[in-house]
């Protein structure tokens, strides 16, 4: 079955364009000193949590409190332990922020109690029973369809071709940090993609989204539809690369800091 694209308005603000999706909170202005200070960041497939520093930068810098998850990358029922765990240790309610395949780990960890709200930054967001492996295949990336660009180790583990990795990847990263990157990969299990979600946090708690105008890795169009059918309030951010979360920190920062802004109250409705 195809999967149907979603069409809705869309009206220009600085250094980005924004998506309408009607939300009950999306007019919304939260009390004084109702922001979510704890903001939680879950990185993708082929990282660390080292890439999210110049957005933890900013968001320590304007009084938020930041952790970062680091995934092992081994199976999906341990990337979301493992963020569980870093849920559990929050002080208070926070924002869950999930990169490319972390989008997959915040569906299913962001039902926990402690969030109240989701950011997928280029990110995957399935619904229950579905896994971002099929929906890849049926609006396939550039990256997808390039012969050998992802590799697999005898015993399953998946990993870009390192000579792939600055251009498919980080295009819009110095080069070398973006070869840095691709030598320093942390090799994700393949089966972490096709591993059906038990559950969908996006369809119960608000949510925000960034759509990489230029991904390479997974296609902008499949994420307008994630977005567009979680009902997010989502931003693109044209001529992005995959590492966008890297590249435009600053525009990266902001939607975090809106989620944290207008997210309590909208639970609260």
């Amino acid at each position: 079955m195809a999967l149907k694209i979603f069409t809705p308005r869309r009206f220009s603000i600085p250094g980005a364009i924004v998506v309408a999706i009607a939300c009950a909170s999306a007019s919304a202005t939260p009390a004084a000193g109702s922001a979510v200070k704890n903001i939680v960041l879950v990185h993708g497939a082929w990282v660390d949590a080292s890439g999210w520093k110049p957005v933890y930068d900013i968001l320590t810098r304007d009084g938020y409190k930041v952790t970062m998850v680091q995934e092992p990358l081994t199976s999906f029922q341990e990337d979301v332990a493992a963020t569980k765990r870093i849920l559990d240790l929050q002080d208070g309610p926070c924002i869950l922020v999930g990169h490319s395949y972390g989008g997959s780990v915040i569906t299913e960890a962001g039902i926990h109690p402690n969030v109240v709200g989701l950011v997928y930054v280029a990110a995957h967001a399935p619904d229950v029973g579905e896994d971002e492996g099929a929906l890849g295949k049926r609006m396939p990336s550039y990256t997808q369809k390039q012969k050998g660009a992802i590799k697999v180790t005898p015993d399953g583990f998946t990993f870009l071709s390192r000579a792939d990795f600055p251009t498919d990847f980080a295009p819009d990263l110095p080069l070398g940090q973006a070869e840095f990157e691709a030598q320093s990969q942390v090799l994700t299990a393949a089966a972490v993609f096709n591993t059906p979600l038990t559950a969908a946090a996006w369809k119960t708690k608000p949510s925000w989204a960034i759509v990489a105008g230029a991904d390479k890795i997974i296609n902008p169009d499949l994420e307008r539809w994630y977005y567009a059918r979680a009902h997010s309030h989502t931003i693109v951010a044209p001529g992005a690369s995959h590492s966008v979360y890297e590249s435009r920190p600053k525009t990266v920062a902001a939607v975090i800091e809106e989620a944290a802004q207008r997210a309590k109250a909208a639970t609260a409705k």
